[in-house]
């Protein structure tokens, strides 16, 4: 018996060296001169999945500034929004949250319904804001990304960069940084619920400052992640991660790598660096969800075990948790003004001007906020 266990054990190890780890798109900018630090297939075509909801943001933001809808705007989930598939906020239909909550609850709970909901307030209908999320794509020079749906879910004609969302990233920094605070919350409390973050960055190391996470089959765990430490400004993303665990430790050590030296400049920005456009996206259902998703994550695993079971991680600091209570403004009738006084604005959302709704050229060392760099770590925990 004892033989059969070794023998089974020898095939099985056989077997993941025979299934190699894949290297997947991965990218280290340093967001105050734009320098690439690292590069590994950053302009490979892949499916955004839920890194969507940063260009449903920045289209939104645009429309805020331009004065098209307020953050005071009701936005009601309609029977689509609410047809739409997990992860979702848990509202019924009818049920309304101001833009501002909602701006909340699909970042960082990356709720789908709720991206539906934004997107129907802001242009009509989904479709026409799709419209005009391709339209900011083009302006801003993201020539591997194309739009489809304004949450994320997979569709094969939805695609989009390492280099492209990096750069998505720095305009809304520049553009829009009095929402950057919504990019770094943890967890949204609604209706008793709290709805947390998948970017575990945010609670385990220091000086993260944001921003998305995304998942769908097709696309393997996704992730942009912004840290502060030290004086430096580093954006890492990774796309396609074999799990959480993979996505998150892979930025923090790209992170690392940033801050001690060791990834150094290339001699390129991400504005130089080049997309592959004529690519097909990669398509990740076999490896993450179908019949050869365990032998994969096992070679992943053996490849890059930082923050497995013991092993050690990166992730290992003390953040508090940065919360927001979200308001359920329950069922609201078409045309009819809200029954209760509105909430006040969070004075970290001053209003954006129509210049920084337009703006097309995106200006390395332009300061990004007044407070950026002196905000101790941990977090203090805001109160309500």
């Amino acid at each position: 018996m004892l033989f059969v266990r070794r023998l089974v054990l020898v095939i099985v190890l056989a077997l993941l060296s025979l299934a190699p780890a894949r290297a997947n798109p991965m990218l280290l900018v340093d967001m105050d001169s734009f320098e690439v630090l690292y590069a590994q297939d950053a302009g490979q075509p892949w499916h955004p999945a839920s890194l969507t909801k940063m260009m449903t943001a920045y289209v939104t933001f645009e429309q805020i500034a331009l004065g098209k809808v307020t953050l005071d705007t009701p936005v009601i989930i309609s029977r689509k929004a609410f047809n739409e598939a997990p992860s979702k906020s848990g509202l019924p239909v009818g049920s309304a949250l101001t833009m501002k909550d909602a701006l909340y609850v699909m970042l960082v709970k990356s709720a789908n319904d709720v991206s539906i909901a934004i997107a129907e307030t802001v242009a009509g209908d989904e479709a026409s804001f799709v419209a005009m999320m391709n339209d900011v794509s083009a302006r801003m020079g993201l020539t591997a990304t194309h739009y489809t749906n304004a949450n994320g879910l997979h569709d094969p004609k939805q695609f989009t960069s390492a280099r492209d969302q990096a750069i998505l990233a720095l305009y809304i920094r520049q553009n829009f940084p009095q929402y950057m605070p919504i990019f770094g919350t943890s967890a949204v409390i609604l209706n008793g619920k709290k709805l947390e973050s998948e970017n575990k960055l945010l609670a385990g190391f220091a000086g993260t400052t944001g921003m998305k996470t995304g998942f769908v089959c097709a696309s393997g765990l996704n992730l942009v992640a912004t840290v502060e430490r030290n004086g430096r400004r580093f954006m890492a993303v990774i796309m396609g991660g074999s799990s959480g665990r993979d996505r998150n430790e892979r930025a923090a050590e790209l992170v690392l790598r940033g801050l001690s030296g060791d990834a150094r400049p290339t001699g390129q920005t991400v504005l130089s660096l080049a997309n592959n456009p004529s690519a097909a996206p990669i398509d990740m259902r076999p490896l993450i969800c179908g019949k050869d998703a365990k032998t994969y994550v096992a070679a992943q695993e053996a490849a890059f075990p930082m923050g497995l079971k013991g092993q050690p991680s990166y992730l290992t600091d003390t953040v508090a948790a940065n919360s927001y209570v979200a308001t359920d403004l329950g069922r609201l009738a078409v045309g009819v003004s809200l029954p209760r006084p509105r909430p006040p604005h969070n004075p970290t959302f001053p209003a954006s001007t129509a210049e920084a709704a337009v703006a097309v050229d995106l200006r390395p060392g332009l300061p990004v906020a007044a407070t950026a760099g002196t905000v101790p770590f941990p977090r203090p925990r805001p109160s309500f």
